[in-house]
């Protein structure tokens, strides 16, 4: 008995000494304690994080000697020797340069910054803390050669090197790898339905063509967001945040952000977290009531139409003198003319809801059966919201909701996940119908032209005017036509007004209502190995996606009336990375093949380099080489819906004939010609029987002659810089962009009677303002490229003040003259500059940050309007407080702070400036 007690005792001591214990304290070289640092055991993957004081633990079943590796963002790697159990060491970080951070995006694998083979940019923990923006997703407008466009304020939209839309389908945007596009609209919503800032744990950036890599969607760039893991990242965490928003045309209105993160490790096996957070104020409010179409005209012009005012896009052509000769008592020839009458339209403020909100949550439980770098993570993303989207019309999106689901299985060579993403409109609704069908509501568009022309008449004939009015008489009579037709106008604010506003905003038949509907999903599966750890030789890595589409509007976005339109994408993909000359040249080259199943596959390579100039590592040179591709978005080939100005209509084969409506009222001479006040309108007349917009606007009326839509494909050239030259960190890139078969909106008019080419009634049509005018899908013949520049300078001034400025050239090259009716939304200023100037340590605990942006004046091309963008200078700055004794971050801080009020698009809310104060806890 005594020999087993004494065995027993043997093991035991043998375990106790098997488990070395490290433990201390992890700051900067200020004495700053630094949360969030990795401390990891050489060759293993066995590590701990510290906590908010700095402080970590790190228990291994492994005996001294041993090494333990210190890193975290902005700071140089330690690397530090274990010779004793226990040990207690703490741990200075040195601060480091941008070049030394470590991304994945650029080549799917791990490498630092200076090493990547393209252009990177970076918006890490760091970055989240001392952004003097409200939110982090607003701050990424800071990073070199970003674009930030506002649609409202919880909707901002992310693009780089130009073609910039509100509906940015050529850029996508990955959250844990999913791709968070809505989608029936194509398209990611900003961070509205994203991820909590308390979760960031990176964000990356790669401007340009990815399609090498990411597929058809990275045509123009692609964004990273990864989350924290809650096996590093425990504990609770918190932020409350309010302010307000104050703008001239909408005045000061509060709001408020807050939000909570949960994450604990209940072993080294299984962890779990959750986030949720909540934010609410008030949108930018789009009061722009310029009429694009006739500058200079106002409501006291009989055919106004308002940029913001809705339902005056309504019109039709009357006849004074013909109505005349069949109206009055006594045929009397009269010399009143035709004019073109619009309707009276609503403002926007009277029809939408401009109240802002999201709500998002994030579910994930992570396992790691065996301990080791194999996991295996559920994870839900759910979020609901009310936000302003613009595209051909404003858009009130209420009660929007979308759910992303994934299961994925990873270790440090490879992952495979499967995700759904699916989402309903909730009540969201068309602004410009709900104004048309307000007005329908009342009194409809023939009894109210019918009033118009009566009044417009007797007014004129009750004075005894008969011929050559005089310009006043004739205004004098426009306005009493309206005030007449106008009788019984529902007016905002009033009862009668909110009932017929919500009667409209839940009808889903455009003819009498405006709401949308949409259930539309996204299955996904994505599969990638990295075969480095089999192979010396070089890093090979290979992969593969599907896709399927399930969009089901019910008819209100899409010709889907009688169930779900379907159908698939795939892909495959293989990369090798070579590294030569002592490590110092790193050649990748890649390969991508897709396949829609509407049209051919397509081939995308990529070459790039990757060259360090010198030993210390201070100089490196990239280039690359790739082509790159986009397929019609869902949008290009499936929509069938009525803008108002225009009607949409996707040009998928099987599209085109299953659009109708019924046209709007006939000119008097056009309902003789028809012989019935309206006709039957098809979507398919747009591709078949249509005149081009240019000829038309030249008097010289052509053949529209518009193909159907297909692949868009780019060459893109990359060739850039990255060092470090004394004290200046640099990073310059220059990019030349190519392109074939340029996917294009065209709007063509169909005439209402008549074929195009008779010479006659067509034309007939036209002089009689009896056309249907129609958005096309299709590709530009025309030459098309963009080519650019940026460069970045970062450095420490005046005793370690941080102080960066960069500055970004794009330009377009299109030959207008060789494809007229086409506009290639471009919407990108051709210059920009922005810079920054701050410190984390101005005082102990205390620091600030200021961040500047310029840029000149540009064009935007868009369906809802096109105009001039003036030039604008913005600067946001913050001032913040830590209190390490509660674990407490205060920030008071404002963005545009001096509320130069400012629009990103023709007819989108004006922007002003937002200040704020928030508290966060244990980030």
């Amino acid at each position: 008995m005594k020999t087993i007690i004494k065995i027993m005792m043997l093991f035991c001591c043998v375990f106790t000494f098997a488990q070395t214990t490290v433990k201390g304290k992890v700051s900067d070289n200020n004495g700053i304690p630094l949360p969030g640092a990795n401390i990891i055991v050489v060759g293993t993957t066995t590590g701990t994080i510290s906590d908010y004081d700095g402080n970590y633990t790190l228990v291994v079943d492994q005996e001294p000697p041993f090494s333990i590796q210190v890193s975290s963002v902005g700071f140089e790697t330690v690397t530090v020797e274990i010779t004793t159990n226990p040990q207690t060491i703490d741990i200075t970080m040195i601060e480091g340069t941008s070049l030394d951070e470590v991304v994945i995006s650029a080549s799917r694998t791990p490498e630092r910054i200076f090493e990547s083979p393209v252009t990177v940019e970076r918006f890490g923990l760091k970055d989240i803390k001392n952004t003097s923006a409200p939110s982090f997703f607003d701050g990424i407008e800071n990073l070199k050669g970003v674009d930030l466009n506002t649609n409202s304020l919880t909707f901002k939209s992310v693009n780089t090197r130009g073609f910039a839309t509100f509906a940015n389908n050529r850029f996508m945007q990955l959250v844990d790898g999913m791709d968070n596009s809505s989608p029936a609209l194509n398209f990611a919503l900003g961070n509205l339905l994203g991820m909590s800032e308390l979760d960031v744990n990176t964000v990356e950036l790669l401007p340009g063509a990815s399609s090498a890599l990411y597929g058809a969607n990275a045509f123009n760039g692609i964004m990273f967001m990864t989350s924290k893991n809650p096996f590093d990242h425990q504990g609770v965490s918190f932020y409350a945040k309010t302010g307000i928003t104050s703008s001239d045309n909408a005045g000061d209105n509060n709001f408020v952000d807050a939000g909570i993160r949960v994450a604990k490790a209940f072993s080294d096996k299984f962890a779990a977290k959750a986030s949720v957070s909540f934010l609410n104020g008030t949108e930018w409010f789009a009061t722009d009531y310029r009429d694009f179409e006739n500058p200079g005209q106002t409501r006291l012009d009989p055919s106004y139409d308002g940029l913001n005012i809705y339902g005056d896009e309504v019109s039709t052509t009357l006849d004074f003198d013909e109505i005349a000769a069949g109206a009055l008592p006594i045929p009397v020839a009269t010399d009143y003319g035709s004019s073109t009458i619009s309707r009276t339209g609503y403002e926007e403020r009277d029809l939408m809801n401009y109240e802002a909100e999201s709500l998002k949550a994030d579910f994930a439980l992570h396992f790691k059966p065996w301990a080791d770098d194999f996991e295996i993570v559920l994870n839900s993303k759910i979020g609901r919201g009310n936000t302003i989207y613009q595209g051909a019309n404003r858009y009130s999106i209420q009660d929007f909701f979308m759910q992303q689901h994934k299961l994925e299985v990873r270790n440090d060579n490879f992952f495979a996940r499967i995700y759904t993403t699916a989402e309903k409109a909730g009540n969201s609704y068309d602004t410009r119908f709900t104004a048309i069908n307000v007005n329908r509501f009342w009194k409809g568009d023939t009894e109210w032209f019918t009033d118009y022309a009566g009044a417009f008449i007797g007014n004129l004939a009750g004075q005894g005017i008969f011929a050559n009015p005089t310009q006043d008489q004739i205004a004098a009579a426009h306005a009493a036509a309206r005030a007449a037709a106008d009788t019984g106008r529902l007016l905002p604010g009033t009862a009668e007004f909110d009932q017929a506003l919500e009667t409209i905003t839940s009808d889903g038949n455009l003819e009498t209502g405006s709401k949308f509907t949409d259930n539309s999903k996204i299955y996904h599966g994505d599969l990638n190995y990295n075969f480095s750890h089999l192979i010396d030789f070089a890093e090979i890595m290979v992969g593969g996606s599907w896709r399927q589409y399930s969009l089901n509007s019910g008819g209100t976005i899409y010709t889907d009336n009688d169930g779900p339109i379907e159908y698939n994408e795939y892909g495959a993909y293989t990369q090798i990375q070579k590294k030569l000359m002592d490590d110092r040249l790193k050649l990748t080259g890649s390969i991508r093949y897709d396949k829609s199943e509407f049209f051919d596959g397509f081939v995308s390579p990529r070459v790039s380099f990757n060259y360090t100039a010198d030993e210390d590592e201070k100089h490196n040179i990239r280039g690359s080489f790739q082509t790159g591709f986009r397929n019609p978005s869902t949008q290009d080939l499936f929509i069938g819906l009525n803008a108002g100005r225009a009607i949409l209509v996707g040009s998928a084969p099987d599209n085109l004939d299953r659009y109708t409506a019924t046209s709007a009222q006939l000119s008097t001479a056009g309902q003789l010609i028809a012989g019935s006040n309206t006709v039957q309108l098809n979507g398919g007349d747009a591709y078949t029987n249509a005149f081009s917009l240019a000829s038309v606007e030249a008097g010289a009326p052509a053949s529209a002659d518009v193909s159907l839509v297909k692949p868009e494909r780019v060459t893109a050239y990359e060739i850039g810089y990255r060092g470090k030259v004394n004290k200046f960190i640099i990073d310059l890139s220059a990019y030349y962009n190519s392109y074939e078969d340029f996917i294009s909106n065209r709007t063509v008019l169909t005439p209402l009677y008549g074929e195009v080419g008779d010479n006659t009634l067509s034309l007939l049509a036209l002089q009689n303002g009896d056309f249907q005018a129609y958005q096309t899908y299709t590709n530009s013949n025309a030459d098309i490229s963009s080519y650019g520049a940026s460069i970045g300078v970062e450095t420490k001034i005046l005793n370690g003040f941080d102080f960066g400025v960069n500055y970004t050239y794009a330009k377009l090259d299109y030959d207008e003259s060789q494809d007229p009716d086409f506009e290639t939304n471009f919407n990108t200023p051709e210059h920009k500059v922005k810079a920054s100037f701050g410190k984390t340590d101005l005082l102990k605990n205390f620091g600030f940050n200021i961040n500047w942006r310029w840029n000149d004046s540009f064009l935007w091309e868009s369906t809802f309007a096109d105009g001039i963008i003036p030039a604008r200078n913005i600067i946001d700055a913050q001032v913040n407080l830590t209190v390490p004794s509660i674990k407490s971050t205060f920030k008071v801080g404002g963005a545009n702070i001096l509320s130069h009020d400012y629009v990103s698009a023709p007819g989108s809310g004006a922007v002003g400036a937002q200040y704020f104060v928030s508290w966060t806890i244990n980030q």
